[in-house]
């Protein structure tokens, strides 16, 4: 991106890294992010070892690749590599070296790895299991081991969550009969694994007595402290959304708060139509991080009409008068610290935003017959080419590509788009057109001072490949 000063944009790793359910957590100066890990043009979900990338808490524009900190191959029930890294979370434990926890698929058991370092390298450790040994998930009954999220709290005690909605038709509930009422809370002893208090159910799914109406429980645990009191996170039962439940204690009970952010801005201005939202839907994961006075909610966007290749983002938050948080809209600005130069050069995967004629969408994870027709962000190369070019692909008559939030002079530009095509982009600040431009070419570009965000609305008989823009 070439712009007067270095700034960040969504999705804040580089446009080849495929890092979803990131967790942020800072130790020291550093913030580090640490996801599950997938691969473009993978056939399912995270087929990648671990990685972790780093940022200064003073500058969230520098982040930093700290490399591969823990390979499947590395647990020694998985020395084959078969099975795939989902979800993990980190937390130091009171001896002061910090604890990976992690799921394999749907294996249904928890692992763990340590480390002295947070940038890693993690070795294996152990699994989650009761006191007299017997890994947890392996005994029939038992509520199923999916997603860890993990809190060592002021005191030493350490808090594990847990916990998944659709039955599992396969491997653990075919050969153990594991339960999957929903989210639950266990308390670790200071070893790390052995169970010290045994899972307690705090989060019913949809259907059950005492779930969130509208929004229960799904999966993508995640816990903060925020003010002395304890926050959950986690995906909803619509499964685009993020949502945060509060306690006094960390093993609950809990009361809903709301929606921190959703792919599609949904709940914001009483639009629910999935059809009708601000981008494609499908699921996400992340967590909270805090620096200072501010928060952050981070969570991933889908990419390549699959599940299979999602992107790291995040949002700040707003606090509302009572402690809580209004949900965050979706930008591609999220950890710049305001919007992003109305001058420069933009990558058209930075679009936070897009949409067929009429704005219409659909779920990503309805697979790929649902969104023939509409456009969507790939690249060119393989999996982790750095050369590789992500841009939006498959612009039809009347597609939208959208951005927020840019800061403007008010003096008069040109703009030129860059793409493969043979229309034009009508562009707008969501209400007027500013420019009419050639896919290829540039036009005069007048908006007025303020912050503002762009439309780009193709035109034309064939598809275009929307690949950046440029304002001078």
């Amino acid at each position: 991106m070439k712009t007067g000063r270095r700034q960040v944009f969504n999705p804040y790793l580089p446009s080849w890294e495929y890092v979803p359910d990131g967790e942020p957590h800072v130790f020291g100066d550093r913030v580090y992010v640490y996801g599950s890990h997938d691969a473009f043009g993978a056939p399912i979900f995270c087929v990648n070892d671990y990685v972790c990338w780093s940022a200064p808490v003073n500058d969230l524009t520098q982040w930093r690749y700290e490399g591969v900190i823990y390979r499947k191959k590395q647990d020694p029930g998985n020395r084959l590599g078969i099975r795939s890294l989902y979800a993990p979370d980190v937390t130091q434990g009171p001896d002061g070296r910090y604890y990976l926890y992690y799921a394999f698929d749907f294996l249904g058991e928890i692992g763990v790895a340590v480390s002295t370092s947070p940038a890693g390298p993690f070795s294996f450790y152990g699994k989650v299991h009761h006191a007299s040994g017997k890994v947890w998930g392996k005994k029939s009954g038992e509520q199923f081991p999916f997603d860890p999220g993990v809190l060592t709290d002021d005191d030493g005690r350490v808090w594990l969550f847990s916990g998944f909605a659709t039955k599992v038709p396969f491997v653990a509930s075919r050969w153990h009969n594991l339960r999957n009422d929903g989210g639950v809370v266990m308390e670790l002893d200071r070893d790390m694994v052995t169970i010290r208090q045994e899972p307690h159910l705090l989060f019913p799914i949809k259907g059950r007595d005492g779930a969130y109406p509208g929004h229960a429980f799904f999966e993508a645990s995640s816990i903060r402290k925020v003010d002395g009191r304890y926050c959950f996170v986690y995906s909803g039962e619509n499964n685009h959304e993020l949502c945060y439940a509060m306690s006094d204690r960390p093993d609950g009970p809990y009361t809903y708060g709301g929606v921190l952010v959703d792919l599609g801005d949904l709940y914001m201005n009483g639009n629910t139509d999935e059809s009708h939202a601000n981008n494609y839907l499908g699921n996400t994961h992340g967590g909270m991080l805090n620096i200072g006075d501010d928060w952050y909610i981070f969570y991933h966007r889908q990419t390549n009409r699959t599940s299979y290749a999602r992107q790291a983002c995040a949002e700040k938050l707003e606090r509302t008068p009572d402690g809580g948080f209004r949900q965050a809209e979706v930008t591609s600005c999220g950890l710049n610290g305001g919007p992003l130069e109305g001058k420069g050069e933009y990558e058209a995967r930075i679009a936070c935003n897009l949409w067929a004629k009429g704005h219409t969408t659909a779920r990503i994870d309805k697979g790929k017959k649902a969104t023939e027709g509409h456009p969507y962000f790939t690249q060119s190369g393989k999996d982790r080419e750095e050369n590789g070019d992500q841009y939006i692909a498959n612009m039809r008559d009347g597609a939208t590509a959208g951005f927020k939030y840019f800061s403007f002079d008010g003096d008069e530009r040109t703009i030129r788009v860059t793409g493969r095509g043979k229309g034009k982009f009508v562009v707008t600040d969501g209400k007027n057109t500013v420019a009419t431009v050639p896919v290829g070419g540039e036009a005069a570009f007048s908006i007025g001072q303020g912050v503002h965000p762009l439309y780009f609305t193709y035109q034309g008989e064939d598809a275009a490949d929307f690949i950046s823009f440029a304002i001078r």
